[in-house]
């Protein structure tokens, strides 16, 4: 093993062994409440999630339930990794969530709904920012996705 190599170990080591961050924190205790409360919205006023002139039909209905079980999971889980300080569970829900909002945003933006475009990629951005200092490396790397 070289230094370099070893010293990475290190690193990672430390990494594994630390404190989360007080900014990952919030950043996935915020995006958790989000994830949520679009459950909430999804399941209690499915209409809010479309345009005004949409027909909320059984198909959407349908649709909304995927949503409120997707969301409400992610929420619970991103919690309970950050409650149990379970550091390498976290990193890949995380990556995950932050994988899930530049899709959404990306669909926004596909169709139409540019007032919330930005606030959905502001989002993914953050818990990719927030992956990389719970791995130590840019998601765009393998080791942030096997940091454990």
């Amino acid at each position: 093993m070289t230094l370099a190599e070893a010293a990475t170990r290190a690193d990672n080591t430390r990494l594994a062994n630390s404190e989360i961050p007080w900014f990952v924190s919030t950043i996935v205790v915020l995006g958790a409440f989000l994830m949520a409360m679009g459950a909430v919205i999804a399941l209690v006023h499915p209409a809010m999630l479309v345009s005004t002139d949409a027909e909320i039909t059984g198909a959407v209905r349908v649709y909304a339930g995927y949503l409120v079980s997707r969301n409400f999971a992610v929420a619970v889980l991103l919690v309970a990794a950050l409650g149990l300080r379970a550091r390498g569970v976290l990193n890949t829900l995380v990556l995950l969530t932050a994988c899930i909002q530049i899709l959404d945003a990306g669909l926004d933006c596909w169709e139409g709904r540019w007032a919330v475009a930005p606030g959905v990629a502001i989002l993914g951005v953050l818990f990719f920012v927030a992956a990389w200092r719970l791995s130590g490396y840019p998601f765009w790397k393998m080791a942030a996705w096997r940091q454990g």
